[in-house]
């Protein structure tokens, strides 16, 4: 058995791609448009996973967006996805100068969760060692759930 990918359906593709590439830091790793089936798969993956992903060796994000209009909800029962990051803070603050909520502030240098525009928690957790807490992070209250 191989872990593939995780499939999210998204009500705006240009947003949820804004979201996931431009702040989030995912990279598109290929796109199919379906006529007949009236959808757009967007595969995307981790920087560091892009070149694996690429040759189908590494696991990645699927948004499925569905071109007649429909209406999600539920995006928490679904759980999360995960990333490990080289800095938390810095995406943490990338996110937020992004217009991004931080649900969840890195408050212990390791974990933050935050939502994609169609509800989607996404946790981020530190890459080795815990940072040491630091402001504004280490004050910070939690926003909405996550």
């Amino acid at each position: 058995m191989e872990y593939l990918h995780t499939m999210v359906r998204v009500a705006d593709l240009d947003a949820a791609l804004d979201f996931y590439c431009a702040k989030l830091g995912l990279e598109e790793i290929s796109r199919m448009d379906n006529e007949n089936g009236r959808f757009t798969l967007v595969f995307l993956a981790a920087p560091d996973d892009a070149e694996r992903a690429r040759e189908h060796k590494a696991p990645m994000v699927e948004l499925t967006y569905n071109w007649d209009p429909e209406t999600y909800q539920g995006g928490r029962n679904f759980g999360h996805l995960a990333y490990r990051v080289d800095d938390i803070y810095a995406v943490c603050q990338r996110l937020m100068d992004g217009g991004v909520t931080i649900n969840r502030p890195p408050r212990d240098g390791h974990m933050a969760f935050v939502r994609s525009p169609d509800g989607i928690s996404i946790e981020l957790l530190q890459r080795g060692v815990s940072l040491a807490p630091q402001e504004p992070w280490a004050s910070m209250e939690n926003t909405g759930s996550w």
